[in-house]
């Protein structure tokens, strides 16, 4: 199995903590996010880890090396001089990519089982995607689509608040490679207009998280996310 994890961003509202540090690396409950993360997903059965780096990557390549000393192999793809969002930073990718992985973003911590969108994928050969989600109803952030069982009908990200989607994306998503491949190679794009053309499609299934998602993307994150681990690493 195979998980790419987005960390090329320039994480503008955490200018403060990150002019010289990637957001990935920054400290949680004493010790780099990234270390948190990858030793989740590691415990989901992973070994093979590809990181799309780009602002403060070299920041990045110093800590995690080869991912030896995280029980992982790690491989970089940088996203080079042009900014080309989340969905180009895939596309530029692509020859690193396996046929079916999954995508999570280097600010987030998710506590569920990382390789539940790949199983969903790989035993539903109609679809191009899989989409962990929560029902979220504005909780904890503005949800952005709309599930029916296990179908992601619409995704909206942004625009006016609509009552229909009652969930929200979870961060984490499993993609076929052709997906990609079938996009311009250097045309900048969000990965959430892929998910919204998906969507649109047919062709975008949901599995659905049980537990909240937690992200490092605001101070409020932040201290959330200690909070949660202070509790995880007291049981």
């Amino acid at each position: 199995m195979q998980v790419v994890i987005l960390a090329g961003g320039l994480a503008t509202r955490l200018s403060s903590r990150t002019r010289e540090l990637p957001k990935a690396l920054l400290p949680i409950a004493g010790k780099p996010f990234l270390a948190w993360q990858l030793e989740a997903i590691a415990r989901c059965g992973f070994c093979d880890v590809l990181l799309c780096i780009g602002h403060l990557g070299a920041s990045i390549r110093e800590f995690l090396g080869d991912g030896a000393a995280f029980g992982v192999t790690i491989a970089y793809s940088e996203d080079g001089p042009t900014l080309r969002g989340t969905g180009g930073a895939l596309r530029r990718a692509l020859p690193l990519l396996s046929p079916i992985f999954l995508v999570t973003y280097g600010d987030s911590y998710l506590p569920f089982d990382y390789s539940a969108p790949l199983r969903d994928l790989e035993a539903h050969p109609e679809a191009l995607g899989t989409m962990s989600v929560f029902q979220n109803d504005g909780a904890w952030d503005h949800s952005n689509a709309q599930v029916s069982r296990d179908v992601v009908l619409r995704y909206q990200k942004g625009g006016t608040p609509d009552a229909a989607l009652r969930h929200i994306d979870y961060g984490a998503l499993a993609l076929r490679r052709s997906v990609l491949a079938a996009r311009p190679a250097d045309v900048p794009f969000g990965l959430d207009e892929l998910q919204a053309e998906l969507a649109h499609s047919g062709q975008l299934r949901a599995i659905e998280a049980s537990e909240r998602f937690y992200e490092i993307g605001s101070e409020r994150g932040i201290r959330d996310l200690e909070a949660k681990l202070a509790v995880h690493s007291a049981c």
